[in-house]
């Protein structure tokens, strides 16, 4: 049998390069040769031994994007050959109440790879077809990856956020998620606000498309975005319950917080704050594989692109911990030639 080099935890803390059997597909599934996977904040899961049931040894990763190279039974509408990407929504059961309602993010038997099944930290991986999204011919591998995980989660969140053309849309963070939001945010014509700590991230903030930016740490938000005529929606990345609760005064009536980012501490917020402008909060997963699909297509369309540094995959342990200590500026992508 083939044989493929890939990264996989053993047990929790150790990524260890090993050489496994090259996978086959099943029915409803497709062998993907892997060209590029990125690293994301959320393989700590896998690689920290941290998602309840974790099964070892996995390999980890779900920002992966390659080609199409065998395909299982009863698979239609794909390709061998094709260009495809998967992202942490890595397949659907179908039967379940959120499924039954088209709400696939939401299946409460949620597949992702890296954690339901091995992921892209490898030559090859195996998902079911339901997973993919097709990538255009514009968009290079190593690019595409990040936009399948922290492209889709910013990108759909503000297609969906209900702020219109013209609109106050503020950005909480310029990370590996914010650099992302504040550039959809431009492109999908909103009146893009950064929000981020320090004067040295303005030009940052100005050069990925933002009109005005916020320095959380010497300036009032909700005073500065009131200023503003205040934030249709805002958009928060980073992973701080305490600057989020600094925004929510600074939304505008029926304005929406919209949190991506994750922190196990609480959102300070007082009942009045929310009922006498109608305001809300709201969580937002990051979509599906079609959401991935369209996600790549109008990052194509307008150009956004994610900022990456890229390593071999037998760097991966590296690419890991750099993007763990937040070195990575602004996203880590393992590439496997």
């Amino acid at each position: 049998m083939a044989k493929m080099q890939a990264m996989q935890v053993t047990r929790a803390g150790e990524l260890e390069r090993v050489e496994r059997d090259v996978p086959e597909p099943s029915r409803g599934e497709v062998r993907v040769r892997v060209e590029a996977c990125g690293v994301c904040h959320s393989d700590s899961f896998t690689v920290e031994g941290q998602w309840p049931g974790l099964a070892f040894p996995r390999i980890p990763g779900h920002e992966i994007a390659g080609v199409i190279d065998a395909l299982g039974a009863g698979v239609a509408g794909w390709r061998i050959g094709q260009r495809v990407g998967v992202g942490w929504f890595g397949g659907h059961c179908g039967h379940c109440d959120p499924c039954r309602r088209g709400w696939l993010i939401d299946c409460r038997n949620l597949r992702i790879p890296g954690i339901s099944y091995d992921g892209g930290y490898a030559e090859a991986m195996v998902a079911p077809a339901d997973a993919l999204a097709a990538i255009p011919d514009e968009c290079a591998a190593a690019e595409a990856a990040p936009l399948l995980c922290a492209g889709v989660t910013t990108f759909n969140a503000l297609r969906h956020s209900g702020a219109m053309p013209g609109d106050v849309v503020a950005i909480l963070g310029i990370g590996g998620l914010g650099h992302l939001g504040v550039q959809f945010a431009n492109k999908l014509g909103f009146r893009t606000v950064a929000i981020a700590r320090g004067a040295d991230k303005a030009e940052l903030a100005r050069r990925l498309g933002a009109h005005h930016y916020i320095d959380g740490a010497i300036e009032d938000v909700a005073a500065a975005l009131n200023r503003l005529g205040g934030a249709r929606a805002v958009l928060a990345t980073a992973s701080s319950a305490k600057a989020m609760t600094a925004t929510i005064d600074g939304l505008a009536v029926r304005g929406r917080l919209i949190v991506v980012g994750a922190d196990a501490e609480p959102i300070q917020v007082s009942p009045l704050q929310l009922i006498g402008a109608s305001r809300s909060i709201v969580g937002h997963a990051a979509g599906a594989s079609i959401d991935s699909q369209d996600t790549l297509a109008f990052s194509v369309l307008s150009g956004v692109r994610p900022m990456i540094e890229t390593m071999p995959l037998a760097r991966a342990p590296e690419a890991y911990t750099r993007m763990m200590r937040g070195d990575a500026r602004f996203r880590m992508v393992l590439t496997m030639a």
